[in-house]
């Protein structure tokens, strides 16, 4: 029963993800820890058509990249085990094509502390990782060395990546990356932003921590 909600729950914030407009068409794809397995999305269903069984499984340990289930896992899923396997506090990735974390993308542009939420993201900067073709073990460890210490990157030429503890946080990440994106991308428009000191968003993060940001995200952010 657990791992059918689980399965239900995958679907659901795939239609999320779309609906909120952080993604369009099949092109985000989700992963989530389930006991020794990953589940994810399969490859080029439509989320209305998507069912909990068509949920691919994957073990975490055992034949690397084997799979169960009626439909093939998505063309991604070697980053979203890579990940699961090396950072064992992820418990859910989200990868989507949002417009602006890709327009910063496709113009090789990560983004520095712009904004004080910058520090949700784990340091002073949300990395850019290297292009490389989709699906591929290059871009897979690409991903990996992008998200050392963090919880989220943008993939050149590509989209994004946000994680987290739980499949509702890693969410709320993805949408927050969007949204520091957008402003990033406009504060440019305007002649670039004011970056904030490494010391401040240090001094932030150790804020988050104590009064719970990673326990209770909000959607609107965080608020002293």
């Amino acid at each position: 029963m657990q791992e059918q909600k689980l399965r239900q729950s995958i679907i659901d914030h795939c239609r999320q993800m779309n609906a909120a407009g952080i993604n369009q068409g099949t092109s985000g794809n989700i992963s989530v820890r389930f006991e020794n397995r990953m589940l994810i999305t399969p490859s080029a269903v439509p989320y209305d058509e998507m069912t909990p069984n068509m949920i691919a499984s994957m073990p975490l340990d055992g034949e690397y990249g084997s799979w169960q289930g009626p439909k093939k896992p998505s063309t991604e899923w070697r980053f979203h085990l890579d990940i699961l396997r090396t950072r064992p506090e992820i418990n859910a990735v989200v990868h989507t094509h949002a417009t602006f974390s890709t327009i910063l993308a496709i113009a090789h542009k990560s983004i520095p502390a712009c904004h004080y939420m910058v520090a949700a993201f784990g340091g002073d900067d949300i990395r850019l990782c290297d292009y490389a073709r989709y699906g591929t073990k290059e871009l897979s460890d690409n991903v990996l060395k992008a998200l050392k210490d963090r919880t989220a990157c943008l993939m050149a030429n590509h989209g994004m990546i946000a994680t987290g503890s739980s499949l509702e946080k890693a969410m709320w990440a993805a949408v927050e990356l969007e949204t520091i994106a957008k402003q990033y991308y406009h504060a440019l428009l305007l002649g670039g932003a004011v970056i904030l000191p490494p010391e401040e968003i240090e001094g932030v993060r150790r804020g988050f921590a104590s009064y719970g940001l990673q326990d209770k995200p909000s959607p609107q952010g965080a608020e002293h």
